[in-house]
């Protein structure tokens, strides 16, 4: 990607790969699954063009970043210590910086801003709004109650169960068929034919992913570690409910933007339509502007409505500015 520097920088004892591009205020881009640093690339190059600094890591376990091989390395305090420490390696003088997060990458930025609200100017979330912690019910066995052992978030907890199940399929096919969903409902993995495809299934590309984008993802999860880093943050989603505990009544006080596509899984999840709309969000997130649903998008926001995205971080940060 043109003008885009690449560096490794050691964060917590491991190599973080970094792409960066443009000077002014730093805007931090946390990317979810199966992502990487490349998801922002429409987003880097425009709000770079407008007078910011925008810094894309690859989180742990993803990429070029490196992938520690414990499962217990991939909890909330973890993936939020290794950004804290990245701002303060790249950005010493820089007491607030923006952020912009994704799925995961929009769970982290919340973890972020409850934890480090210093360190945080504004937060603009895309797909996952901030989920308070809930001391009566652990998000595993909630989300088995309510969709059974073939749900996604379950079938990830067993290590390296369905790492031989896309092993089979194939990354290519694993990767688009993930990039590609668009079913306003929840991600079902039976065993056996997990996603609905196979290796010999072609894949249809919508208008706004490309082969050639695709191949990029491709190369990266089919080096190091596979999927095995990104999975393990699913593997510390009860680790995470505990360490949480603490937290449990807190509210985000940060400036907040949030915008989710109304074919997204997460915004059909149970309960998170009235959660959004009726006055839980903004309870928990005092500070949070008019949230933004947009017509006919699913999960992947920032990339299948680039210009939109771009327009809204750019009208919502430059009041910070």
């Amino acid at each position: 990607m043109e003008g885009v520097e690449h560096r490794v920088i050691k964060v917590n004892g491991i190599n973080m790969h970094v792409a960066e591009k443009g000077e002014g205020p730093l805007i931090l881009f946390i990317h979810g699954f199966p992502e990487l640093w490349y998801s922002w690339r429409h987003q880097i190059a425009s709000l770079s063009s407008k007078g910011y600094r925008a810094v894309a890591p690859d989180l742990r376990g993803y990429g070029d970043t490196d992938a520690p091989d414990l499962v217990t390395s991939y909890t909330c305090f973890h993936i939020v210590g290794d950004l804290v420490q990245l701002l303060n390696i790249i950005a010493p003088n820089e007491h607030k910086v923006l952020v912009v997060g994704h799925d995961w990458g929009a769970a982290i930025a919340w973890y972020l801003c409850l934890f480090r609200p210093d360190k945080v100017k504004a937060v603009f979330n895309l797909s996952v709004p901030f989920i308070p912690h809930n001391p009566q019910m652990n998000p595993i066995d909630g989300w088995r109650a309510i969709y059974g052992n073939d749900y996604y978030m379950c079938r990830f907890q067993e290590p390296g169960e369905i790492e031989a199940e896309f092993a089979e399929m194939g990354t290519e096919t694993v990767v688009k068929a993930f990039l590609t969903y668009r079913v306003p409902g929840p991600i079902m993995l039976p065993k056996g034919k997990p996603l609905g495809h196979s290796a010999d299934t072609p894949i249809a590309l919508p208008s706004w992913l490309s082969e050639e984008e695709v191949h990029y993802y491709v190369s990266k999860f089919d080096n190091k570690s596979g999927f095995t880093g990104g999975i393990n943050y699913y593997r510390n989603l009860h680790r995470n409910w505990e360490l949480m505990a603490p937290w449990t009544g807190c509210d985000v006080k940060v400036a907040a933007k949030f915008v989710v596509g109304d074919l997204d899984l997460v915004y059909h999840m149970p309960g998170m339509k009235e959660y959004v709309h009726n006055g839980g969000f903004k309870k928990d997130v005092p500070m949070l502007e008019e949230v933004v649903v947009m017509e006919g998008v699913g999960h992947f926001i920032h990339m299948e409505k680039p210009d939109e995205i771009n327009n809204l971080i750019y009208d919502f940060f430059r009041q910070f500015d």
